[in-house]
């Protein structure tokens, strides 16, 4: 069933084989593979996986890099029905321990250069489990069994950032990236002619499911980077002739750090998508000067199917409208909820909510965590947003992280705006911090542009001019660096809420003057 999202991952590439075996599909460095080449790839790691004792339903847990030995294993894993849980390779031999004894999967999949924290890991959490190479499934040349997997069944388990304890392991089913691949395409009007290039993480779901599913469904080349890197950026899109990429977190930011060339619109590039939308003055800037144009949305682990820019306006400064599917017409719904239960009207703001065939199946093993996200099919997203007259939606904070301070709510976000906008300032972070009073007072961590030293006074002022007095941080720290999560967010729960000898504290009295604690 061609383009209906009822299929399964494995099928969605077999029809990418029959309409284009012999085209060029993932290019790595200086590795080159067509579709036949890398479906055959697939099949002798599935059939490795296979002698492993993997089949539907078996656990596997995978550490991938950016590699394409372990796009080949993702594939391998969804083509025989297993459930992948993606781990990032940077994780602790603590991190990894626990997930292993959590998910408690029946093949690891590692690499040489994590064999000893894998070995750790599965001996001390899962003995029962085998530990196996990236680079031996790679050599296999076994034949897989037939495809067993199924729409609805689980596909990949998301391990969630920022949690404590045990993981929320995210279980998305082939569904959801058969859906999601069908439908970028169509909302950023990519053809087989295009080449999506992206350095975003395979333990992640944005490159799997929007790049690498959509690059398939497409028909279109894929570049896969093994990391991302401000200053070869552009350079790389030349070389490999991408015409679009994704991005998250600070990349836009940092590409627009780089030192200002002549030539840095001269480039292959014609589509880059990211979100949350920046300032519509600085969207144009920066598309002015690398010459693509950016289309924003908005999804997360839970559900690849959010909000997106309609594909013939540009509602700058939103994260759109809710998605469709490019054949199965209108499939996902979003409201907004106030507190009280009512529905938002224009102009308010409260939690965005979707309901559609990609959300999750739930949290693995923890259906009281999944009750209280999903209700009646309806996701709780936990994200606070603005209703529009458009019908799209504005980005406003994570409800957990809304900061309330003398009566009043704010959202980091439009102070960490204001922040940026200071020449000298390359990222910020604003975090809500005990308060002696009541409620919470305001810190700002700020990272200054490489080489620069701010005058925490006059940014004091510079971000007062620009947001109201209760939304100015009464603390600021320069920091060398802000701690990131692997899909580029700042971590603002590894950022201390104690005094800290290195902060400038305002009082905040009408004079205002910093003095350091």
């Amino acid at each position: 069933m061609r383009g209906t999202g009822l299929r399964t991952i494995s099928a969605v590439f077999e029809d990418a084989v029959e309409r284009g075996s012999s085209k060029d599909w993932l290019t790595y460095e200086d590795e080159t593979y067509t579709f036949a080449e890398a479906y055959r790839a697939i099949r002798q790691v599935a059939g490795a996986l296979a002698e492993l004792g993997v089949e539907r339903g078996s656990m596997v847990l995978a550490t991938p890099r950016n590699t394409p030995a372990y796009v080949f294993t993702w594939f391998a894993a969804t083509y025989l029905g297993a459930v992948l849980t993606t781990v990032n390779p940077k994780s602790t031999k603590e991190e990894l321990t626990g997930l292993v004894g959590q998910v408690d999967p029946r093949v690891v999949v590692s690499d040489s250069a994590l064999r000893d924290t894998a070995e750790a890991a599965v001996s001390s959490a899962a003995p029962e489990a085998t530990l196996v190479m990236v680079e031996e499934l790679m050599q296999s040349r076994l034949d897989p069994p037939p495809a067993a997997a199924r729409p609805d069944d689980v596909a990949v388990m998301i391990p969630t950032s920022g949690t404590t304890g045990r993981s929320k392991l995210v279980m998305q089913t082939q569904r959801a990236y058969v859906m999601a691949g069908e439908g970028f395409p169509y909302w950023l009007e990519l053809t087989e002619s295009d080449r999506l290039m992206t350095s975003l993480p395979l333990f992640h779901i944005n490159a799997p499911s929007y790049s690498i599913m959509g690059s398939v469904a497409a028909g279109a080349g894929l570049i896969l980077l093994p990391r991302f890197s401000g200053s070869q950026f552009i350079d790389w899109s030349r070389k490999y002739g991408a015409t679009e990429f994704n991005a998250i977190g600070a990349m836009i930011e940092i590409l627009m750090r780089q030192p200002e060339l002549p030539n840095d619109a001269d480039n292959p590039l014609r589509l880059c998508y990211t979100g949350p939308s920046p300032p519509k003055e600085r969207q144009l800037e920066i598309e002015r000067r690398f010459g693509f144009q950016i289309v924003c949305g908005y999804a997360l682990s839970e559900s690849p199917y959010g909000l997106i820019w309609s594909r013939r306006t540009r509602p700058f400064g939103t994260l759109g409208a809710p998605r469709q599917h490019p054949t199965m017409g209108e499939i996902n719904e979003a409201r907004v909820l106030l507190p009280d239960g009512r529905g938002a009207r224009p102009g308010e703001v409260g939690e965005l909510q979707l309901k559609n065939p990609a959300v999750m199946a739930g949290y693995h093993d923890m259906p009281e965590e999944t009750a209280r996200v999903i209700s009646d099919g309806w996701l709780k997203t936990g994200d606070l947003v603005e209703v529009n007259d458009d019908g799209t939606y504005t980005f406003v904070g994570r409800q957990k992280e809304i900061i309330r301070r003398r009566g009043e709510n704010l959202s980091p976000l439009e102070v960490e705006a204001a922040l940026e906008a200071h020449p000298l300032v390359s990222e910020a972070a604003v975090v809500g911090v005990p308060s002696e009073l009541t409620e919470e007072e305001v810190k700002a961590f700020v990272l200054p542009t490489e080489g620069a030293t701010i005058d925490v006074s006059e940014l004091r002022d510079f971000v007062a001019d620009r947001v109201a007095r209760f939304k100015v941080p009464r603390f600021f720290e320069v920091v060398d660096e802000l701690p990131h999560t692997p899909t580029g967010r700042i971590a603002k729960h590894e950022l201390p809420r104690e005094r800290t000898s290195a902060e400038y504290d305002f009082d905040p009295q009408p004079a205002g003057k910093g003095e350091s604690s």
